[in-house]
């Protein structure tokens, strides 16, 4: 019995193939699980390319390219290091379209600034109507550590859902 989660991997899945895009994930505070979510359908391969786990700052930078000097001047949870790690994910993968995400799920790390449950969700796309645009926007998601891991991923496919209509 498919759940709500897999029937909307399910249908990120479907319009991917629909526009003949190719995803590629970028996650820190998921740590892979959007990847997770959309792998679990059939047929992935067809329209999933990779991700990259970049839950420390090195990782951010080693494997996305996130400049030091941008983790130092905003924090890895900022709109800033989400929208390097969206750009440089649409150039190293190849990718016709790429989400990106950083926040901080809790229940410690949160200050006044950001609170536990802020998190950065990041769109690109190099195809569609979209073609060559980047977009980031802060979510402030309640509950548990596992609760806003699950709202960060799911908002994630929301928006690969909107981007590609």
């Amino acid at each position: 019995m498919e759940n709500n989660l897999d029937i909307l991997g399910k249908r990120v899945g479907e319009i991917l193939l629909e526009k003949d895009f190719v995803l590629s994930t970028a996650e820190s505070c998921t740590g892979g699980g959007i990847a997770e979510l959309v792998t679990r359908t059939p047929g992935s391969s067809e329209w999933f390319d990779r991700a990259y786990i970049t839950y420390s700052n090195q990782a951010k930078i080693s494997l996305v390219g996130v400049k030091k000097e941008t983790l130092e001047k905003y924090g890895a949870v900022s709109q800033e290091v989400v929208k390097e790690m969206v750009e440089n994910t649409l150039q190293k993968s190849g990718s016709s379209i790429v989400t990106a995400v950083s926040g901080i799920a809790g229940p410690t790390g949160g200050s006044l600034e950001k609170p536990v449950g802020t998190v950065f969700i990041g769109w690109g796309a190099t195809s569609g109507n979209r073609q060559g645009k980047v977009e980031v926007l802060r979510c402030s998601f309640s509950g548990d550590r596992l609760l806003v891991r699950a709202k960060t991923i799911v908002r994630a496919l929301e928006g690969i859902i909107e981007w590609c209509s």
